[in-house]
């Protein structure tokens, strides 16, 4: 078989949830077509769902070879890097795919976090206000944003994400309520079923 019905019989083992036999297909393209970079990515993906990082790695770089201006990729290999400890490469990847794609949400959000990890909480709130500014209702980057804004003992603003976040998420409210500690707005979810 050629390359193609290599990556053609990879893509169907893929939609059917048949992951390794979709990688042993990737690697046989690659194999018969060494420059084929869409299935470094392909085999990355896959094995970024299935938690191997680490095996991850290399598939990524080796598509960001072929493809440096991929935000995506980036994104993706950011994400390995965080699942693994390694933030600072975290950091630099998400900050990487952050200039290729401002409106790349998710990648504001690994950077937010992994800055977190780091101690730069400056930083993390910034990266966390970009991802909630593009995500308006994910109640996940406002609860991230309100507690880097605890970490930074700025309580205005840790009030300002806590009346945005209640207006469609008032679970994640309280919950963002306790953990910032902050007991004076817990009025606002008092009637909320525990």
């Amino acid at each position: 078989m050629n390359h193609w019905q290599y990556y053609i019989v990879a893509r169907m083992f893929e939609a059917f949830g048949r992951g390794e036999q979709a990688i042993e297909n990737y690697q046989e393209a690659l194999r018969a077509k060494p420059d084929f970079h869409r299935c470094s990515n392909r085999i990355a993906y896959i094995l970024s769902g299935l938690e191997r990082y680490a095996e991850a790695e290399p598939y990524f770089i080796a598509a960001l070879r072929a493809d440096p201006a991929n935000a995506v990729a980036h994104f993706n290999l950011g994400y390995t890097y965080d699942k693994r400890g390694q933030y600072e490469n975290a950091v630099g990847e998400f900050r990487e795919a952050t200039r290729l794609n401002r409106a790349l949400d998710r990648a504001w959000y690994g950077l937010g976090l992994a800055c977190a990890h780091l101690g730069r909480h400056d930083d993390a709130a910034a990266a966390l206000h970009e991802a909630a500014t593009l995500q308006p209702m994910n109640p996940h980057a406002w609860y991230q944003l309100g507690m880097a804004y605890h970490t930074l003992h700025n309580p205005e603003k840790v009030t300002e994400v806590v009346m945005h976040l209640f207006r469609f998420d008032p679970k994640m409210t309280r919950q963002l309520i306790r953990d910032a500690e902050r007991s004076d707005l817990m009025h606002l979810v008092k009637d909320l079923a525990v």
